[in-house]
């Protein structure tokens, strides 16, 4: 008898998580201003310190490659947009990736000039960085963009994740 005066389930409607896009397009300014300035800064000290941008404190032995600066640009805009996930919004939950720091990392080495490396240059000498480390660098710089890549994703796809 008690069957007959119980209520009927509630429906569970299911709905769906934002898109990455839908998510970017609702960052706050302050986002969006942070991830300029990280992109800018992360341009300029990697830029500068492997002397992409000529300065009187680096100089650079071997020319900048024609790949270079695409990867340097990416690893600008990724870095930054990572590190604007890590501003503050009350609505979202924090949580750290290492995958960002090893993908800037990776495009560091990758931009880098192959004979100024200290540890490319103690570990091959001179010939052994352009012959061995020089081709190499491309594929860091690819490596390094998909780490970052990656760890923006993972950043966004689970930033209205309860946990």
């Amino acid at each position: 008898m008690q069957e007959l005066f119980r209520e009927p389930p509630t429906p569970v409607i299911e709905v769906a998580p934002p898109s990455i896009g839908a998510r970017l397009r609702s960052w706050p300014k302050r986002r969006w201003t942070a991830a300029a300035v990280g992109a800018v800064s992360i341009v300029a000290l990697i830029g500068i310190s492997t002397a992409m941008i000529p300065t009187p404190i680096f100089g650079r032995a071997v020319p900048t490659t024609w790949w270079a600066w695409p990867v340097l640009i990416a690893t600008g805009i990724l870095g930054g947009m990572l590190g604007a996930t890590y501003v503050r919004d009350p609505s979202a939950p924090a949580k750290e990736s290492r995958f960002g720091l090893a993908g800037g990392v990776l495009s560091f080495f990758a931009v880098g000039c192959p004979v100024c490396n200290k540890l490319a240059l103690l570990a091959l000498g001179y010939t052994g960085a352009l012959q061995w480390f020089a081709p190499v660098q491309p594929v860091l710089g690819v490596l390094g963009l998909v780490l970052i890549g990656w760890a923006l994703w993972r950043r966004l796809a689970r930033e209205n994740v309860c946990y």
